[in-house]
């Protein structure tokens, strides 16, 4: 995989500064390519979160204002995309109206009832997901922190092997969804699998399997409802896989 492919990923799925010749060569429409480099890309925007946390509750600000300051590094580092894919998600799919309807729904820049209310628990459910995991030792707390996105991204791939785009024509979502082989859906999901197993042990592998299985069903209800997937849909299913990682932490 050519390091170009990596650059490129992490400046669309990041507001970390790379350098825009870092990414030459690379064409918007191959995009697709750079899925492996998910788990990576993952890995760094956790490592800086989780410092962040740390940082914040080992000098003064306690457990409680460095689970809030994790989880606006993550918001921060990602520019909110996969939350306002969330919302927009949440807005459609709870509308209760037609297919056609709920995409349109979703197309809105407006934010909605339960739009709102999704972002509101997507933060409150993380920020006390990582509170409830303050009893571990500083180092475990760490590692699992910095693996929760690698989880988030890792799962990206079950809602692009195998879907097809919900929409006419052409978006963000399509560059994605339907063009990634088995070859790098395995790969992305097994570099997850490892990943988090070695940085955070067998208790962080047990989490990830589970956000897989969960992930995987929400894949096929969202397909149910919407006819496939879009943009919007890979946003929520990379904020619910973090939520679903970091709860699955305090119960396995």
């Amino acid at each position: 995989m050519r390091l170009s492919l990596l650059w490129a990923t992490l400046r669309l799925m990041s507001r970390i500064p790379v350098p825009e010749k870092w990414a030459d060569g690379v064409e918007f429409r191959n995009l697709a390519r750079g899925v492996p480099w998910f788990v990576l890309i993952g890995a760094i925007i956790g490592t800086l979160a989780a410092l962040v946390a740390l940082v914040v509750s080992q000098t003064g600000g306690g457990i409680y204002v460095g689970a809030a300051a994790y989880v606006l590094a993550l918001v921060l580092l990602t520019g909110g995309f996969h939350l306002d894919g969330l919302a927009d998600t949440c807005d459609g799919v709870f509308s209760a109206r037609s297919r056609e309807r709920m995409l349109e729904i979703m197309k809105d820049s407006r934010l909605g009832t339960f739009g709102g209310l999704a972002l509101v628990f997507a933060i409150l459910i993380k920020v006390f997901a990582v509170i409830g995991l303050a009893h571990l030792p500083v180092r475990e707390w760490f590692a699992l922190l910095v693996c929760a996105p690698v989880a988030g991204r890792a799962t990206l791939v079950l809602g692009m092997y195998g879907q097809r785009y919900a929409r006419e024509g052409e978006g963000m979502g399509s560059l994605y969804i339907g063009q990634v082989s088995f070859r790098e859906t395995a790969m992305t999901l097994l570099g997850g699998a490892i990943a988090v197993g070695l940085v955070g042990g067998l208790h962080g592998l047990a989490a990830i399997l589970v956000t897989y299985g969960v992930i995987y069903g929400l894949v096929h209800y969202l397909r149910r409802r919407l006819g496939g997937q879009t943009g919007d849909t890979l946003g929520a299913l990379a904020e619910s896989a973090e939520m679903v990682f970091l709860v699955a932490l305090l119960w396995v």
